[in-house]
């Protein structure tokens, strides 16, 4: 392993080093207000200098994530800096992430009917990185401009085959799908044709895994929620980016009731870790996946690249944790109640 390798690894484990602890969960779930949930960031943890000029007294919701978003992506792209022949593959795999959550967002607010708020929860940082026409976006007040906007980008023939329906609403869930999948399939592409042996194959069982479980829980959430029938289903799932075999996704989607699936779920290689892993809800499955496998493989992976995308995942989720800890006491939820919600 060359010295930038080990270089690689030994900044992401110590980054991860300075993650939120168990004691500092413990203290932030003590906290009584956002305000002092803010004095003890800034004073106790890793995210005391991104949050230095925020006023704990005066802290907006929006612009506390777009600061938090921006710090989680400044600190992967530090390490995507290091020579490594996917690092620049895994940087834009994550600003076109950004870019999806972004569209889906403004496909929502179109739905109702309110494009004209996108503009101001749009993360400032992206605007360097992003192959999005932002102004363009933020100024469409319809489907048609929309994709005018989107021209030039890959994400315009995925949208370009839909339309609203007779109320002018547009199937979001479905866009949803289409776009992550082809984010999904340019990754597994990249790792496809620009590494090997172990690197590859960590890489592929990490996201194909992820995959699969997303795939399951998005069968349970049109089954118990939506109640759509099989044939719908089908039509909102991706295997080919999985290892879960298209027959065994297809009896899941004609399964009479979500215990059924879970239990065709588990008799497979990826469900063993259904029992391991904790959850509440459906959406909860997937996240919980990541990162039980993120732990491991940032802690035992020697594979620089491996470590890199772990890193991103667990940074993911401790900004969904903190995120999620300030709505709870904002709204004062039960202290258990916004413990059970956190992922770690």
């Amino acid at each position: 392993m060359s010295d930038t390798s080990y270089a690689v690894l030994a900044k992401a484990r110590a980054k991860y080093g300075r993650f939120l602890t168990e004691r500092d969960y413990t203290g932030l779930l003590a906290c009584q207000s956002v305000a002092e949930v803010m004095v003890y960031l800034k004073s106790h943890t890793h995210f005391a200098a991104v949050l230095s000029e925020v006023n704990e007294r005066d802290v907006h919701r929006g612009r506390l994530e777009q600061l938090l978003r921006q710090y989680l992506f400044d600190e992967f792209d530090s390490l995507c800096r290091y020579d490594s022949g996917i690092s620049a593959g895994f940087s834009r795999f994550v600003v076109e992430k950004t870019e999806v959550e972004q569209i889906v967002r403004f496909l929502v607010l179109l739905n109702a009917n309110a494009a004209e708020k996108f503009i101001f929860q749009f993360p400032a940082f992206l605007s360097k990185h992003t192959v999005l026409n932002v102004n363009k976006l933020a100024n469409a007040r319809d489907f048609s401009e929309l994709l005018s906007s989107l021209q030039r980008t890959p994400y315009y023939d995925i949208l370009k085959v839909f339309r609203p329906d007779e109320k002018g609403r547009l199937p979001v869930s479905d866009m949803e799908n289409k776009l992550y999948d082809c984010v999904l399939s340019r990754m597994l592409a990249l790792i496809e044709t620009k590494t090997k042996g172990s690197e590859k194959r960590e890489l592929l069982s990490l996201f194909r895994t992820i995959n699969d479980y997303s795939i399951f829980s998005r069968i349970l959430r049109l089954k118990k929620y939506y109640h759509l029938s099989p044939e719908v289903i089908k039509a909102n799932m991706s295997p080919a980016y999985g290892s879960l075999n298209p027959k065994l996704v297809e009896r899941m989607c004609e399964a009479e009731s979500t215990a059924e699936v879970f239990q065709i779920m588990q008799n497979t290689g990826s469900g063993r870790l259904i029992d391991k892993i904790g959850y509440k809800f459906a959406d909860d499955i997937t996240p919980r996946v990541q990162y039980r496998l993120a732990k491991k493989n940032i802690r035992f992976s020697n594979n620089p690249s491996v470590v890199m995308i772990s890193f991103m995942f667990l940074s993911e989720t401790e900004l969904m944790n903190v995120i999620g800890l300030i709505e709870g006491i904002r709204y004062r939820h039960d202290p258990k109640t916004i413990q059970s919600m956190l992922i770690r």
